[in-house]
């Protein structure tokens, strides 16, 4: 490893972070928002001096290559790091009672979980929620992403960087060089982003409630301005809007580069995009017509509304609600609980444990029923025209059980709370797999308030964990990882 050329990286990256910051900094001197414009103060003036510490202990030191290593320590603690001084806000304006709240919000933005400790959303100054809202974007294609897209002087480099980085167990290399395909993928995602502001334009909201609600919808975020979610604005129009573009946020970004680039039939023929609108569109078709049929809503159109929008915000891992969804039938809620566990496409802004990995796990199981009954045949694993390989089949499986585990633990430790096995599982797990919303305390309705310091902290680490992917913060803690 070279700790040094890491420090160097990471007082890079913080400055990046609070050059993003200004933004924020802007409203709140615009809207005379006195206490937030101080901690964004307080904010520049921690990351100035966090800088400065570092060109004292590394000044002298000569560039040098980064190894794996470097990618896995860097990544982790940028994250960590950024959230540390990007919660200085939040906790010097009175938004948030305490730091362990205030950070437990940022590492929610920046990890595209959108869980939250705020009751009353809308009372907060303007500039936090927008500063709240900018971390969600930011995270939702990845922070290292765009700081190796936008700095020439990572170089080789980047590789290992946006390798830790990125997620899904196989990373799509759109062009020979890193930095053009993280100046691609980032291309794609303000597109998209511009492309949904103006949607959302026209559908009623104004600039601040459009650009908000884009940054939380294309990365599959769900931080939202409004108490109620997107269920404020009581909108047909915006549900479908806002449906269209978690879906899009939700699917491997690399596949509309292919697209733009005329390979439409490689496209099309993607494994996991079939799996991933099969599963939502069969959940969406599913549920509409048992709430029709139960009568909770008016006509089938309308329960599909419901349906198609709730189902994509917790496929994609977005935790965005337009209704109640803990006061439908248990048949329903059921199938809502099994998206948990998929989450969005490989390469995408979604969380959980990936509709690849799912696909993947389950055509194992198959092919190995098979090879026990013809123990001399030959059962690859394909997931559309692609054959995953033995050595991907075994990072899934161990990645899968890590994930399970980690999970469960989490709620062991959340039940320390005293708060009930469903409010404690649905917790651990929506913070694992970045997705903000679920059952009990924490439903559509509910938040992370009651919470003891102690446990937001432990939230927070499963977020992390969760957004880069368990091995990247987990290898961290191997002693291997640390000898020469």
């Amino acid at each position: 490893m070279n700790p040094k050329q890491d420090l160097k990286l990471l007082a890079l990256i913080q400055g990046f972070i609070g050059l993003l910051m200004s933004i924020p900094t802007i409203m709140a001197y615009k809207h005379h928002e006195v206490m937030a414009l101080k901690g964004f103060g307080y904010a520049y003036f921690a990351i100035i001096l966090f800088c400065l510490f570092v060109v004292i202990l590394t000044w002298g030191h000569k560039d040098q290559t980064l190894g794996t290593r470097d990618g896995y320590l860097f990544v982790t603690f940028t994250w960590v790091l950024g959230a540390a001084f990007s919660a200085i806000p939040l906790v010097v304006s009175g938004s948030y009672p305490d730091y362990a709240s205030a950070y437990f919000e940022v590492m929610s933005g920046f990890t595209t979980t959108g869980a939250t400790v705020l009751t009353q959303i809308e009372n907060n100054p303007l500039s936090i929620l927008f500063w709240r809202s900018e971390t969600n974007w930011l995270g939702g294609m990845g922070i290292v992403v765009l700081f190796v897209a936008l700095s020439p002087m990572i170089g080789t480099g980047g590789n290992k960087l946006v390798g830790a980085e990125s997620v899904g167990p196989v990373k799509d290399k759109l062009t020979p060089r890193i930095q053009s395909t993280a100046m691609i993928l980032w291309a794609v995602y303000v597109g998209f982003s511009l492309l949904e502001t103006i949607f959302l334009l026209f559908g009623g909201l104004d600039l601040y409630e459009s650009v908000t609600v884009t940054f939380s919808t294309m990365a599959a975020a769900g931080f939202c301005v409004k108490n109620s979610s997107i269920g404020t604005f009581n909108s047909a129009y915006v549900d479908i809007v806002v449906t269209v573009f978690m879906m899009i946020g939700g699917a491997n970004f690399a596949l509309y580069y292919k697209a733009m680039s005329g390979r439409i039939k490689s496209v099309l023929k993607d494994g996991e995009l079939h799996a991933y609108l099969f599963i939502w569109g069969t959940c969406t078709l599913l549920i509409a017509l048992y709430l029709a049929y139960k009568g909770v809503y008016s006509n089938f159109f309308s329960a599909l509304r419901f349906s198609a929008f709730q189902n994509a915000s917790l496929i994609t891992t977005t935790g965005f609600a337009t209704a109640d969804y803990t006061l439908w039938p248990p048949f329903t809620r059921m199938i809502l609980l099994l998206l948990f566990f998929v989450g969005g496409c490989a390469g995408s802004a979604g969380g959980g444990i990936k509709v690849i990995r799912i696909v993947a796990a389950i055509k194992a199981a198959g092919s190995h029923i098979k090879q026990r009954i013809y123990p001399n045949g030959v059962f690859p694993v394909r997931v559309g025209e692609d054959v995953i390989k033995d050595d991907i089949l075994l990072s899934i499986s161990g990645f899968i059980a890590i994930y399970v585990a980690t999970g469960l633990i989490g709620t062991i430790l959340a039940s320390l709370s005293g708060s009930g096995m469903e409010t404690s599982f649905a917790a651990s797990f929506l913070c694992l797999g970045n997705i903000g919303i679920g059952f009990g305390k924490v439903g559509p309705t509910g938040n992370f308030s009651f919470f003891a310091p102690a446990l937001k902290w432990m939230f927070s680490f499963l977020m992390l964990a969760g957004r880069l992917e368990l091995y990247t913060v987990f290898a961290l803690f191997s002693p291997i990882f640390w000898k020469k």
